[in-house]
């Protein structure tokens, strides 16, 4: 382009096209970024306000419950969350992942003629209700971490409930589900009254108001308000509405009603956890998930495994890196069958499996020409019990053909970094209108998480009373020298892990910034029993998205991948990032759904 060329484009606007679809958002004083703009405004509030990161985090998360009801996460469900203090140093991982029931059992499914726990879609929904998890983590999260009530923060997400949010095209098109109409209709009334307008589907920019999930927010600030004593006893009394009080009935009213078995007892005996996460280095980076309890050591084992290749000259999404990469997945997913379960009842060898000689012996597994036809064997470890092994339920043996994985019903993340040097992200889910039960009268569904579970002795993830499922979420926090610099998250199911992992070697190897690493184009083997009910496997089966191209999707299929096509591999990814020397912040947000960057 000449001079004049050059300089007669500019008197028109630019002379090129940016790189991405949606700019990275860049500040000094602090950045939110979630799964739409209003969640993230309800964080940028109370940033805004003076609160801190964990408080703009919380805020945000209870927001969501609002905003977000079609991205598969309630009041009444759980999420997992990563947390840097500045202060202090401390990166902690956050459990708020619901637990099964007392009554939930084995030999109660097994005497149902049930080889796994089943949900909806249809009437066995309430034979899968998890009790909630995320409103105590958060409770717990601003007692340890945050300065502001839970009143201050809960405020934004009392006017979007009362006040009314308008109903956007994301969540009409997520509402236009035979399954959503059909599971209202099994338990009803289901949400019907609430999100459609006689029974029609609501227009885009017309009022959504949730009394219901109002006033449950409502009580839980007055709770707190009309408490006496320090601040960690009024947030305590805040949550107790919820766990103890008259929310804690009504959830266990409305359970009982269509057959559920949440008790009292399990709401009252709830409680958070704050762990040390595990981790492992990569790039120069050490990245931290969370512990076997999710398949947040997935991406970490990948990371380990890749290790070894020279992944920068295969080239960014060639067939070579997407081969390596999603083999390296597939052993990864092998081991998460085989040995992830709860910690707290179970022995999970996390510190062998995310062993660098270990890795090393895994990837030597790879063979770079032909891709595994199934689910490799899990690797040897030492340690682990012969009942470690993977469960292929006979659900599991509901074989895909053909079609890639319909549209995920959702998850949502959150993150959140404060001119302090304060992190937060949470993955918060469940409650999915698809598969769950839609009380009116509480305003919101509860999780079916324990459909996660499988019901065979010995198996690290065997159900039992009081114990989390494996879940699939997860979220990161990377440090480089000792000082946090990123946050990681992208919700998606079993394919979390995979596009996180993706996010990271973006970032790590091909130098993207948050923007660019995130719109990048996506894949994901589909070569594992899925984690949900009921449990479908597609040998060999490689998920691309439909921006990578002909030519690299024909040599993927020559070197033997049964490839589909798939709208998305993980939606709603989110990155945050911290420079330490300038102090400059910057985050990235999702165009595959309704997800928004701010900065402020």
């Amino acid at each position: 382009m000449t001079t004049s060329q050059r300089s007669y484009q500019l008197e028109q606007g630019s002379a090129s096209r940016p790189r991405t679809g949606r700019p990275v958002v860049r500040s000094l004083r602090g950045v939110v970024s979630s799964g739409h703009p209003l969640t993230s405004m309800a964080g940028m509030r109370i940033l805004m306000d003076g609160g801190n990161a964990f408080d703009a985090m919380a805020a945000a998360t209870f927001a969501a419950a609002v905003v977000e009801p079609i991205a598969s996460y309630s009041l009444g469900a759980e999420s997992v969350f990563m947390v840097s203090d500045a202060a202090s140093g401390e990166v902690r991982a956050v459990s708020g992942q619901g637990v099964a029931p007392a009554a939930a059992t084995v030999e109660r499914y097994r005497s149902m003629g049930l080889d796994g726990i089943p949900t909806g879609p249809g009437d066995q929904a309430h034979l899968s209700f998890t009790v909630p998890g995320v409103v105590d983590a958060l409770a717990t999260i601003l007692q340890r971490y945050g300065t502001m009530t839970l009143g201050e923060v809960l405020a934004p997400a009392i006017e979007y409930a009362d006040g009314g949010i308008p109903n956007y095209e994301y969540m009409i098109a997520a509402l236009d589900s035979e399954a959503t109409r059909g599971q209202f209709d099994a338990y009803p009334p289901g949400g019907w009254e609430v999100f459609y307008s006689a029974r029609d589907l609501p227009e885009a920019g017309s009022v959504l108001r949730q009394e219901a999930l109002g006033a449950v927010l409502g009580a839980m600030a007055r709770g707190e308000a009309e408490a006496t004593g320090g601040r960690d006893a009024r947030l305590r009394a805040g949550r107790d509405v919820f766990y103890r009080g008259d929310v804690a009935d009504r959830i266990v009213r409305c359970a009982g009603s269509v057959g559920g078995s949440i008790a009292a007892r399990d709401l009252a005996g709830y409680s958070a956890s704050v762990e040390e996460p595990i981790s492992t280095t990569f790039a120069g980076h050490r990245i931290y998930g969370q512990g076997p309890w999710t398949q947040g050591a997935v991406a970490l084992q990948a990371l380990n495994i890749l290790e070894g290749f020279d992944l920068a000259a295969m080239g960014h999404n060639s067939p070579r890196y997407i081969h390596t990469v999603a083999e390296a997945l597939k052993l990864a997913m092998a081991d998460r069958e085989a040995y992830y379960g709860d910690p707290e009842f179970a022995d999970v060898p996390t510190a062998e499996l995310l062993g660098k000689d270990y890795a090393r012996g895994r990837a030597a597994l790879i063979d770079p020409e032909r891709p595994h036809p199934e689910l490799p064997e899990p690797g040897a470890v030492p340690s682990a019990g012969p009942g470690n092994r993977v469960v292929m339920r006979g659900e599991s043996a509901l074989r895909g053909r053909g079609a890639a994985p319909g549209r995920p019903d959702g998850t949502t993340h959150v993150a959140v970094q404060d001119a302090a040097g304060n992190m937060a992200c949470a993955t918060p889910s469940g409650g999915a209108f698809t598969k769950s039960v839609f009380h009116p009268e509480l305003g919101f569904a509860l999780s079916t998480r324990i459909e996660m579970f499988n019901l065979e002795p010995g198996h690290p993830n065997v159900l039992a009373p009081g114990k989390r499922p494996r879940t699939t979420l997860i979220c990161y926090i990377a440090e480089r020298d000792g000082v946090p610099v990123m946050t990681f998250g992208c919700p998606g199911g079993d394919h979390q892990a995979q596009a996180n992992l993706q996010l990271m070697l973006n970032t790590f190897v091909f130098g993207m910034d948050p923007q660019e690493a995130i719109e990048a184009p996506r894949f994901a083997t589909d070569s594992v029993p899925n984690s949900f009910h009921p449990h479908v496997y597609h040998p060999g089966q490689l998920s691309v998205e439909e921006d990578l191209p002909a030519d690299t999707v024909y040599d993927l299929k020559v070197m033997g991948h049964r490839v589909v096509r798939a709208t998305v591999c993980g939606m709603g990814a989110t990155i945050t990032a911290r420079d330490p020397a300038t102090g400059s912040l910057s985050a990235g947000a999702d165009p595959r759904r309704a997800s928004y960057a701010l900065g402020w």
